[in-house]
């Protein structure tokens, strides 16, 4: 599969938890075998002691976020993950990439700053991610997220779930398994 237009940005809200438990990954346009549409993935667990809040691949078409579990992240805790209706825009220009996500009943926005140089990645399957990736990646000096129009404070740490940065931008890029 491949996209057009990655927004990426894991964190944490506490500088205690030990696992992200803000996910917003998401690109303008996923390109799969089964069609195209906006899509990603979600993952908002505000209280490390409940369930997340939402959880899931995310499209605005359900053939499109159903291809990522068992195609691209089996054998990951996200390969079950339950496939959402979303409203997914993404925007970037200049050194500011930005992400409005609605799901579930709440909205995500994510914005990133100070957009580093365009480099080309190419990297080999992991345990949280289980397939090469290939693409440009633009990472961000900061990153800020709004959840429900209230502003989050996060914490991003070095790495993210992919490998990579944590709060990146890619212009296009694919993953192969």
């Amino acid at each position: 599969m491949s996209w057009e237009g990655g927004v990426d940005l894991v964190a944490v809200t506490h500088p205690s938890l030990a696992m992200p438990n803000v996910i917003v990954h998401v690109a303008r346009v996923v390109h799969t075998p089964v069609g195209s549409a906006p899509a990603g993935m979600v993952f908002w667990q505000p209280d490390a002691n409940a369930a997340p809040v939402v959880m899931g691949f995310i499209s605005s078409n359900p053939t499109v976020g159903a291809y990522f579990g068992p195609k691209i992240f089996a054998g990951t805790p996200f390969e079950n993950a339950p496939v959402l209706d979303a409203e997914i825009t993404v925007r970037g220009e200049g050194d500011q990439a930005t992400a409005r996500v609605v799901v579930a009943g709440h909205t995500f926005e994510t914005s990133l700053n100070g957009l580093g140089d365009a480099e080309l990645i190419s990297r080999e399957p992991a345990p949280t991610a289980p397939f090469h990736q290939q693409g440009l990646e633009r990472v961000a000096a900061s990153a800020s997220l709004t959840v429900d129009g209230r502003e989050v404070n996060v914490i991003v740490p070095p790495v993210g779930i992919s490998g990579g940065p944590a709060a990146v931008f890619s212009p296009n890029g694919l993953y192969a398994r």
